[in-house]
């Protein structure tokens, strides 16, 4: 494969847009590399998966996937055949049979994991103060007051669904592990990565690598797509 012939579709968890991936973004592109932000609508896992899909329908060649925290469900979920490698970047990976609340709240949580709960319509909203004590302490002031005004909020309904024989298994996967992380702790992910027998760069970042680390997770997305050329 030519290099130009791989996208990266890059998909945001919950509390965040498109907009978190724009450091990683732009510094794919210097690289010459075809990017895509799929935007999700966080209503249900079924919702969100074919919204990825729609997106994936609209790029021609082979893809690699890249999802944040909750996108790693969704990215997991999906079945396109255009997808030919997976990239997790702090990431829930739930394996068949388990939601993504399973996973979640597997182990002990982060003394400051904020405590969370839907409202009367079902949805999750993250507090404010939690972009700086859990979601993305390692960001500056300004980035945490970006990240707090432009959170989508999640329907309990995307976490509470088992999911089916997920992607992972049948395609290279790699990991992004963010040792510091609040929302999803270290052990978790070392967890997830190592049952999916995947490719881990471990390094010492917050919840928001992708905010606060963009060169590493941008090392990483390119180390999927010069395996993915060879396959």
């Amino acid at each position: 494969m030519a290099a130009k012939e791989i996208s990266v579709v890059l998909v945001h968890g919950a509390w965040a847009d498109g907009s978190s991936w724009s450091k990683v973004i732009s510094r794919l592109v210097a690289q010459g590399a075809n990017v895509i932000a799929a935007p999700i609508p966080l209503t249900t896992l079924d919702d969100d998966v074919a919204a990825v899909n729609r997106t994936l329908d609209r790029i021609n060649g082979p893809v690699v996937l890249v999802g944040h925290a909750y996108a790693g469900a969704v990215i997991g979920a999906t079945r396109h055949t255009a997808v030919k490698s997976l990239v997790y970047v702090a990431a829930l990976a739930p394996a068949e049979g388990e939601t993504v609340a399973d996973i979640f709240y597997r182990g002990t949580p982060h003394p400051s994991a904020p405590k969370l709960a839907p409202e009367r319509d079902g949805f999750i909203w993250l507090p404010q103060s939690a972009f700086a004590t859990a979601f993305a302490p390692n960001a500056t002031a300004e980035e945490q007051v970006i990240l707090g005004a432009i959170q989508r909020p999640i329907s309990a309904a995307c976490i509470s669904v088992k999911v089916g024989r997920p992607l992972w298994k049948d395609v290279p996967t790699w990991y992004l592990l963010a040792q510091n992380d609040r929302m999803i702790v270290r052990d978790n992910q070392h967890f997830m990565a190592e049952r999916m027998t995947a490719k881990v760069r471990a390094i010492d970042a917050d919840h928001a690598p992708s905010v606060t680390a963009p060169d590493e997770v941008v090392r990483t997305i390119l180390d999927a797509v010069e395996a993915t050329r060879s396959l």
